[in-house]
């Protein structure tokens, strides 16, 4: 079975660079359409794309995103033969293996597709399915594409920053990344950079000896030391003072330290894992971040999504976290109505899943004994907030914010209730963002959050363009 696909729309350059790569050794298919392609794409079990820029019926950019999530999973290298470095730009960041310019280079084309087929070989190796998961939920495709990363980044032993907003779960993915990595018998060492006190940041992270200052008593043993064979996790590192982070970049460089009011260094063999929920590139172009201790970090980076970015896994989170509580407060398990479920669905979510956490939380106490979660159980704020938000958009408000009063037998079922509202949230989202930006997109992400791929796709994806 073949394992590259070629899309372009001249026929004769994709028949001789299938003959090309055929007699390397690759096993190649071609075709002249994006509606060819994604035929065999579906059917086949492709490594790679090699995917033109003068396709006939659309624009390898507007599929980009779309092959990406194939089931196979394919690679794809886009071959231009306008090289464009817009282009390029915007290809990379939707996730493009790489960009190539025409005429290509037979040698150039056989390097890449040659790593292609070893990081697949390398990813089916550690699929996510085997992973020892630490609390994770969720089976989303961005969810799965982070379970990817975690996997890769358990084999090495690379730096890894870890990216997202607060209350998305970036201490459970580093937990994860240790558990699965060859460190997991040794610490998992957390430092809470928000939480360090100015005056004594030295000595929590290096240690200090008997003396070193006026209330030490007794040496002590910093974090550093503590991680010594296992993993330390710098939460939130964007909070690191600036002195702290000069010292700590020789830390990293040598893996020595010298404990406060010490007189000889030590050595601490840690692996590193950082996160943050701000932009450390902004800040480092406005100075609130070194440079070369950012570029040290991110050996990896593993980005997060928020909650209102996979809704679907709003269900399976509900499950885990009902099961969790009911186990913990010691009382059976509940269910929950439709109409709970699409509150929580509607919701934004600003504290992404530790507000869910909470809320479930809250919602299970409020109903006492009662088998079934309702939406009076949940809080006013939450309810409040979808019931002002659907009728300023001039729509129906769901069961549980206002009263049922439909016809039973028209009732939706409940997957396509939910995808439908799904999509008519982001839609509205999407268009109300744009306009308050005035179609700024970099204003956009900064404010959504979203990475400038990931908004291109959803504005595909919803039917979104400037007019």
């Amino acid at each position: 079975m073949a394992e590259i696909l070629i899309i372009d729309g001249n026929a004769h350059f994709s028949e001789q660079l299938a003959a090309d790569l055929s007699a390397r050794g690759m096993v190649t298919d071609h075709c002249q359409s994006l509606a060819r392609g994604m035929a065999r794409l579906h059917t086949g079990e492709f490594r790679a794309v090699l995917l033109g820029d003068n396709l006939p019926d659309g624009s390898c950019l507007d599929f980009l995103s779309t092959i990406r999530e194939i089931p196979s999973r394919p690679e794809v290298i886009i071959l231009s033969s306008t090289g464009d470095p817009d282009t390029a730009e915007t290809a990379i960041r939707n996730g493009a293996w790489n960009y190539v310019t025409k005429p290509v280079n037979i040698q150039r084309i056989m390097v890449l597709l040659q790593r292609v087929m070893e990081y697949h070989a390398e990813r089916l190796s550690m699929h996510p399915m085997s992973l020892r998961r630490c609390g994770i939920v969720g089976s989303s495709r961005p969810m799965l594409q982070c379970l990817d990363e975690v996997a890769l980044a358990s084999a090495t032993d690379s730096n890894v920053l870890i990216i997202g907003e607060t209350g998305t779960g970036k201490e459970l993915f580093a937990r994860a990344i240790h558990s699965n990595s060859k460190r997991t018998k040794k610490p998992f060492v957390v430092v809470d950079c928000a939480a360090l006190p100015d005056t004594l940041v030295e000595s929590v992270l290096f240690g200090h000896e008997k003396g070193a200052f006026t209330s030490a008593d007794a040496r002590s043993v910093g974090l550093i030391l503590q991680a010594d064979g296992g993993t330390l996790f710098l939460d939130e590192i964007g909070e690191l003072p600036m002195s702290i982070q000069k010292v700590f970049l020789r830390v990293l460089e040598g893996r020595s330290f010298r404990p406060v009011g010490g007189a000889r260094e030590q050595t601490s063999d840690f692996r590193l894992l950082a996160a943050t929920n701000r932009d450390l590139e902004t800040m480092v172009d406005s100075g609130g971040f070194r440079q070369d201790l950012f570029y040290r970090l991110r050996g990896m980076r593993i980005t997060l999504p928020p909650l209102r970015d996979i809704l679907e896994d709003i269900n399976e989170l509900i499950c885990h976290f009902i099961r969790t509580h009911s186990k913990r407060l010691r009382m059976p398990s509940k269910g929950f109505s439709p109409d709970f479920l699409d509150i929580l669905m509607q919701y934004d979510w600003p504290g992404n899943i530790r507000e869910l956490m909470h809320t479930i939380e809250r919602a299970i106490f409020m109903s006492g004994t009662e088998p079934i979660l309702y939406p009076r159980h949940l809080p006013r704020t939450v309810r409040a907030q979808v019931a002002r938000r659907l009728l300023e958009k001039g729509r129906q408000v769901p069961a549980g914010c206002m009263p049922f009063d439909g016809d039973r037998l028209k009732f939706p079922d409940l997957k396509s209730y939910r995808r439908k509202q799904v999509a008519e949230i982001e839609t509205r989202y999407l268009r109300s963002l744009l306009d308050v930006c005035s179609w700024d997109i970099k204003s956009a992400c900064d404010i959504s959050g979203l990475s400038r791929a990931r908004l291109y796709a959803l504005m595909k994806k919803r039917g979104i363009a400037r007019a």
